[in-house]
């Protein structure tokens, strides 16, 4: 559908509104949000389409959605924060700031560990209560109790939802503050970044609501959603379904903070995250990190020929994601995201993302509401990745 859009984009990068525009003419865009930035310069912000299709309520300046596991990173900037000041030490046992979680088969679980999607608890055997997502004393013993579904650092499955308790609960254990009040003290706040992992009463910005994707049988089932739709008791289904009724666009879950997969931002508010990342660290008198651990969040990890949740190929940094290619592969368009090769950043299901690219100074976000298939990119915010590279390297 032919979409109304406003905003800006420098003459450069003009093109990107074009590619925006054929998102929504040609690939069943709805309502989004894009913005990029390049070397400190907001080179792209617009946004447009519809927030509600039911309502016919238009996409905003400052509209926000949930971004899915683009929350992740934010999560794992915050671990990252306490790292940097000494507080946190990567290669520490967990139960050196949470003793609770040694047991069951996790006692050897470390810090880098759970930043890598290794600490073997991707998901939930038994069902999750109603409503428990929006619980987090009950999630985080939930986690504690949990056994292993593998031995702690010999591979790494993603932890879907749980990195947000499994990460998220170091964090508020090691700054004695919650991870939403942590992330807004010292990142979001400080660069006037509209980004929330828990809605705070008094935010008024409009809130766009999430439309589940539309399977097209033309479109190859990836592993993961084979798995995920034949085994009930797989990693797969549990990890995708247990879920304790978690509604994405209820009132009560945007409060909650589910740092896993329930924040809340815009392409621009995600862009203020990265950019002291994309630029050795600080960005406007905001030091987020410095530059010596930037340079190992920008550094992979962990990664794997076949994720023990994903079921295709991965590649992480400490938390944030890097260009993952498996076009290749049945199913591998819902399972890819290709950036550059020196950028970091995380993909929220059906499609949104942002990232750094400290090789070009450039940070990007694209975020919407009409999502679709897979856990990762698909050719909505892949296009306009690929248009931003071109525009750059010209």
């Amino acid at each position: 559908m032919a979409a109304n859009i406003e905003g800006t984009t420098s003459a450069k990068f003009a093109s990107i509104k074009d590619e925006f525009a054929r998102n929504f003419a040609e690939r069943g865009e709805v309502g989004a949000s894009v913005c990029v930035s390049v070397n400190g310069e907001r080179v792209v912000d617009l946004w447009g389409g519809m927030a509600d299709l039911k309502n016919e309520t238009p996409w905003e300046r400052d509209t926000i959605s949930v971004v899915f596991s683009c929350t992740k990173a934010a999560t794992a900037l915050c671990a990252h924060i306490l790292v940097d000041r000494g507080l946190l030490k990567l290669h520490a046992p967990v139960s050196d700031y949470w003793p609770e979680f040694a047991k069951n088969g996790k006692e050897t679980t470390t810090v880098q560990m759970m930043l890598n999607h290794e600490s073997a608890v991707p998901a939930f055997r038994d069902p999750v209560k109603p409503g428990g997502f929006l619980d987090w004393d009950y999630m985080v013993k939930r986690i504690e109790d949990e056994e292993a579904f593998w031995e702690p650092g010999t591979r790494n499955g993603y932890h879907m939802v749980n990195f947000g308790w499994t990460v998220g609960e170091l964090v508020r254990r090691v700054s004695g503050k919650s991870l939403g009040q942590f992330f807004q003290d010292e990142v979001a706040g400080p660069l006037g970044a509209d980004f929330w992992i828990g809605l705070p009463d008094d935010v008024t910005n409009p809130i766009a609501r999430i439309l589940v994707a539309k399977p097209d049988p033309n479109i190859p089932l990836s592993p993961f959603t084979k798995r995920l739709l034949s085994e009930p008791d797989s990693i797969q289904a549990l990890s995708f379904l247990n879920n304790g009724g978690w509604n994405q666009n209820d009132p009560a879950a945007h409060k909650a903070e589910i740092g896993g997969g329930g924040g809340l931002s815009n392409a621009r508010g995600q862009v203020a995250m990265y950019e002291p990342l994309a630029l050795g660290g600080s960005h406007n008198g905001v030091t987020l990190v410095s530059p010596e651990r930037l340079d190992h969040i920008g550094q992979v990890s962990t990664a794997t020929q076949i994720d023990a949740t994903l079921l295709s190929p991965t590649r992480f940094a400490s938390g944030f994601m890097k260009s993952m290619d498996n076009r290749a592969y049945p199913g591998g368009d819902q399972m890819s995201v290709v950036m550059g090769n020196a950028a970091f950043g995380h993909v929220g299901a059906g499609g949104s993302i942002g990232f750094a690219d400290p090789e070009y100074g450039l940070a990007f976000s694209y975020t919407m509401n009409q999502m679709g298939m897979g856990l990762l990119l698909n050719d909505r915010g892949q296009s306009l990745i690929d248009a931003t590279y071109r525009l750059l390297r010209e």
